[in-house]
């Protein structure tokens, strides 16, 4: 038997569960590319596979979050599918009811932690993310391989995952109005940086500068040591979460422009305390699009 996996998984674990002589995880490529354009255009994402094809961490497969893991049709970027597209998604990918997913990115792990968050929606709890990435690994000591035959061999295998749905982790619109008219008791959280969280970025990339009336800044990239982009120690981690109120508040809800980077902070409480904090999915991107929601800057 592979040994038990944490949510938040160390290069050595990993290596250790790869090395095992049954049961290993399925692990994920989920590099993804983010481009922003002109003042109100919205950003463009693709999938990284040419990097994963000249190195990932062996036995990986490449998943395109912006395509098999986002509704097509959705009104926005990255919008959540249906449960069942998800499942047929993620079992296309060889993820089944008993399988462990380990899910990396070189980009920072938010969307890595996409993953996470989506498979946790599915209620498929047994899901890590990889600290540190493919850099993590490669600090590690570990080797790297490369070309289409990983991905090729992952994916001949497909399995079932059946979803069980969990609404509570996903914030709806007028969920997060209720919350921000102080109608509802929770907090906003916002996982954004500072300029944008102000307003007063260079560029906008949502249809009005500003943030969701109420809520608090809670810049993910405090959330991790800018030296390795490992997560920080659990003690300074529980500091910071604590900090921005996340631990604490009840209804507790992540956003940002369209659902990613609110992802890390939500993981980040659960590794911390098991805190189960919802994430907006439309996040900015709906928000300011809805004509009559108010927004704040400064």
């Amino acid at each position: 038997m592979a040994p038990a996996l944490p949510a938040l998984v160390s290069p050595e674990a990993l290596r250790a569960a790869l090395d095992a002589p049954a049961g290993r995880p399925v692990v994920l490529d989920a590099s993804t590319s983010l481009v922003t354009h002109g003042e109100g255009e919205p950003y463009t994402a693709g999938p990284l596979r040419e990097q994963y094809l000249a190195a990932h961490v062996p036995g990986a497969a490449f998943v395109d979050v912006t395509g098999e893991l986002s509704d097509p049709a959705g009104p926005y970027p990255f919008t959540l599918p249906s449960p069942g597209s998800l499942a047929a998604a993620f079992g296309a990918l060889g993820v089944g009811d008993d399988t462990h997913v380990v899910v990396y990115d070189t980009v920072g792990s938010a969307w890595a932690t996409r993953v996470w968050w989506l498979l946790r929606y599915l209620g498929h709890d047994r899901v890590s993310v990889l600290d540190g990435g493919l850099a993590g690994w490669q600090a590690a000591g570990f080797g790297t391989a490369s070309g289409p035959a990983d991905d090729e061999a992952a994916r001949a295998v497909a399995a079932s995952l059946t979803p069980r749905e969990r609404p509570e982790l996903l914030a709806t619109l007028p969920q997060v109005e209720r919350i921000s008219s102080g109608a509802a008791p929770g907090l906003l959280v916002n996982a954004l940086d500072p300029a944008t969280f102000r307003g007063d970025q260079e560029v906008s990339t949502y249809a009005r500068r500003g943030r969701i009336p109420g809520s608090v800044n809670l810049p993910l990239f405090t959330l991790l040591d800018p030296a390795t982009g490992r997560f920080l120690p659990l003690d300074d981690l529980r500091e910071r979460l604590e900090s921005g109120g996340l631990l604490d508040a009840e209804g507790a809800v992540t956003y940002c422009g369209g659902g990613i980077a609110a992802t890390l902070p939500a993981f980040a409480a659960y590794v911390v305390s098991g805190a189960e904090v919802a994430v907006y999915d439309g996040s900015l991107s709906e928000w300011t699009a809805a004509e009559g929601l108010p927004v704040a800057v400064g």
